[in-house]
């Protein structure tokens, strides 16, 4: 009888800090994806759906001016009014840092997709991307809430 050596234990997972540097959130909302892009890339009605960004919301000059707990007041700037769907935008923040966040509406059935693309920050803790990620479900989750009830 042959006897092979047993392999080494597995390493353990590695750490979540070690993660993939984006995670992809989505819901599904049963409207057209015009009429949801159009909603959302309205910034006057980001208080409406967007608790994590901030509220309230106000038009200064060419800015969108959000007071975002805790991070203070931000500035916000979606990308242009396009037919694909592109919901970018940057949240600038008091320091002058500027967070990137890709956002887009997908046409789905008779419905649409709303993906946002939840990208960890330098630094970030584990807690805090968690944090961050169960902001954006819940924005996206009041999102669907209202887009369908129209």
């Amino acid at each position: 009888m042959e006897t092979t050596a047993s392999a080494p234990p597995l390493a353990s997972a590695p750490p979540l800090a070690s993660a993939p540097a984006s995670r992809h959130i989505s819901t599904h909302i049963d409207r057209p994806a015009k009429e949801v892009y159009d909603y959302a890339s309205d910034p006057s009605n980001l208080p409406e759906w967007a608790h994590g960004l901030g509220n309230p919301v106000e038009k200064a000059g060419e800015q969108w001016i959000a007071e975002s707990s805790p991070l203070g007041r931000v500035v916000v700037a979606f990308a242009p009014e396009n037919e694909f769907g592109v919901l970018d935008h940057d949240v600038t923040l008091p320091s002058g840092e500027i967070i990137y966040n890709p956002v887009r509406v997908i046409t789905e059935g008779a419905g649409c997709e709303v993906v946002f693309t939840l990208r960890r920050q330098p630094g970030m803790s584990n807690e805090e991307f968690e944090r961050d990620a169960d902001a954006v479900s819940a924005d996206l989750a009041a999102l669907k809430r209202v887009a369908e009830r129209a």
